[in-house]
Formats: C-alpha cells, sequence, structure tokens
C-alpha cells in the first residue's frame, strides 16, 4: 500500500547527495518521545463507523488485527485496510473509521468520552455483519520538537500487512500491545508508552525510506537547496549560521532561499533554526548532567545571555527552571 496520495518517481541522484535524504529522515526521527500515550481496542461488527477529531500533538495509530475498515478523510481518497494492515496519522488529522466509505459515524467523544494520556479504553459495537478488531493509539509528543518538517508529512501512511511482515520487530511489538491479555504490572504504562514509541519510530522508518525514493511524496526532498539546508541546520547547528551564509551554502540568493524555505518547510529559516538549537538545548538540560554554563556553545550561541534570553522566549522559562522542573517531575 504505502504512502498514500502520490505519485512514484524515480529520482536522479548526485554522488555528493547520495546520503542527504537519508540524513534528513534519519533526523526527522530523533527527537520523537512521547509524552503520553492513550490505546483501546476496538471490536466492531457492521455496520459501524466512528469520527475521529483532529489531534493537537498527537499522532494516530490504527492496526487492524481481525476484518477489514475503510478509512476516511476529507478531501482524500478511502483507504481500506486489511487485516495486518497499519495506518499511521502522523499530525492526527481528523479521519472517519468505518465498514463502509460513506457511513455516518458517530463521534468518537460519544463512545470514548475520556481518553486522557496514560489510560486505555474499549469500543464494542454489536452488529450483524463482519466483525473487524483494531487497536487504535493516540500518540502524544513535545510540540516543540515537531519540526516544520515533520508537520509536512503527508496526512495518512500505510503499511500493509507484507510490509508490517518484513519488519519483525514492529510486527512483534504491534501484536504484543493489541493482545487482550497484555500483562499488567509495575511500570506497565511507562513499558507501554515506550513500545508504542518504538512501534511509531519503526513503522515510520520503511515510510520514510519509501519518501526517499520519491520526492514528490515530500516536496522539500524535491529542492536539492533546501534539502541540503534542512541537513545542515538538523546536523551542524552549534556553527554560527546566518541566513545568509546558508543561502550561499547552498548556492542560492538570500530571497530566493528565504522564500523557498517558507514554502517547502512551513517555517522560516531562522525559526526553523532556531527551534533545532531550543530543541537540542533543552536535550541537554534533561538527559545530561552538562553544566548549564556549556550549553550555549553547544547549540551555536556565543553569547550566555543571548542564549538564556531564547530560550526564555522558545520555552516561557529559563534554562535553569527548565531542568528543575523536569528533575521534579521526574
Amino acid at each position: 500500500m504505502g504512502t498514500q496520495g502520490t505519485d512514484r518517481h524515480v529520482r536522479n541522484r548526485t554522488p555528493r547527495n547520495d546520503t542527504e535524504p537519508d540524513d534528513l529522515l534519519s533526523e526527522l526521527l530523533k527527537p520523537l518521545r512521547l509524552t503520553g500515550v492513550f490505546d483501546s481496542r476496538w471490536n466492531v461488527r457492521a455496520p459501524w463507523a466512528i469520527e475521529g477529531d483532529a489531534e493537537q500533538s498527537c499522532a494516530v495509530l490504527h492496526y487492524l488485527t481481525e476484518g477489514d475498515c475503510w478509512i476516511t478523510g476529507a478531501g482524500h481518497t478511502p483507504l481500506h485496510l486489511r487485516a495486518g494492515d497499519l495506518i499511521v496519522f502522523p499530525t492526527g488529522v481528523a479521519h472517519r473509521l468505518s465498514d463502509s466509505p460513506d457511513r455516518t459515524g458517530l463521534p468518537l467523544k460519544a463512545v470514548l468520552p475520556e481518553r486522557q494520556p496514560g489510560t486505555s479504553g474499549e469500543i464494542r459495537i454489536d452488529g450483524t455483519g463482519a466483525v473487524s478488531k483494531l487497536l487504535c493509539a493516540g500518540l502524544h509528543y513535545d510540540a516543540s520538537a515537531a519540526t516544520g518538517l515533520y508537520q509536512a508529512l503527508p496526512w495518512a501512511l500505510v503499511l500493509d500487512g507484507a510490509q508490517v511482515d518484513r519488519e519483525p520487530l514492529l510486527r512483534d511489538t504491534l501484536r504484543l500491545l493489541a493482545a487482550p491479555d497484555r500483562p499488567v504490572g509495575p511500570g506497565d504504562r511507562l513499558i507501554t508508552l515506550r513500545a508504542f514509541e518504538m512501534a511509531l519510530v519503526l513503522a515510520l522508518r520503511p515510510l520514510l525510506r519509501e519518501l526517499a525514493a520519491s520526492p514528490a511524496a515530500l516536496p522539500v526532498l524535491r529542492h536539492p537547496g533546501i534539502r541540503r539546508a534542512l541537513v545542515m541546520i538538523a546536523t551542524r547547528f552549534a556553527e554560527p549560521w546566518t541566513i545568509d551564509s546558508l543561502a550561499r551554502e547552498v548556492g542560492m540568493s538570500r530571497s530566493a532561499f528565504t522564500a523557498a524555505f517558507r514554502e517547502l518547510v512551513g517555517e522560516s529559516p531562522a525559526r526553523h533554526l532556531t527551534a533545532r538549537r531550543m530543541q537540542e538545548a533543552a536535550r541537554l538540560l534533561t538527559e545530561t548532567s552538562l553544566p548549564q554554563s556549556a550549553v550555549p556553545a553547544r547549540v551555536g550561541y556565543q553569547s550566555a545571555v543571548g542564549f538564556h534570553l531564547a530560550f526564555r522566549k522558545w520555552y516561557g522559562r529559563t534554562p535553569g527552571e527548565h531542568r528543575a522542573g523536569v528533575a521534579d517531575a521526574a
């Protein structure tokens, strides 16, 4: 089945840029850390249809374990899923699940009114038709780590059953998560959170490889200059970049570079660079014991005061407060 809503194209690649799409897509995966998961098991019999609202800072995953179903989204061709298929909505766009693509659905909040991260639910719909069973999950992620490139991913990404089977770790993780008798005990929710996080990354990895082979699926990959700039920002963010130096590095004028970047990535190059630096700064403050005084230079700031002001503007608290807040939460 593969990535939805795109045509396949063969990409002309020069030796110099051979690794750039892979680097870019690898960097896109790195920030994906889940902050909470709501998961549910569905046991439904036709006729049935459920309308899911758009979710903020939340990817949505549906894994069909039995039967079939249709996925419908506004402005998109309906998708038919069969047992073993997996669909991921990277940015949680609104969609309908049903036994027939033209069926009117119930709002999800009517059948699952409470969907707090860290909890589970169940949907049962009795009918006279065919049975379908699904594992569904809302995967809440840190919005500050979701780059413009991540937000530009297609509305829905599908791995059919054969593709899932070619990823044994993904397949086995999904089956364990979908099991009705999944073990419950100390640390269960944390284990579940990390298992879903692993499933999401394992699912996106082959899908992103497919995107790299089909630039039309992710328009930024069609533009060698912007693609190179994204890789440089992702991997060399500590260097003293300016918009002019980034533009020169990729062989474009400042105005053309800024316009193309904003159009393809959805934000200005300055904001994208700041976001990457702030993301790494937050990681250093929360996941390492690096002295706070050493963080600015590690993320491209020559002035500690400039870094402090930028961090506070971005996160709404100082670097010290950020580190202390995460420690208190832990």
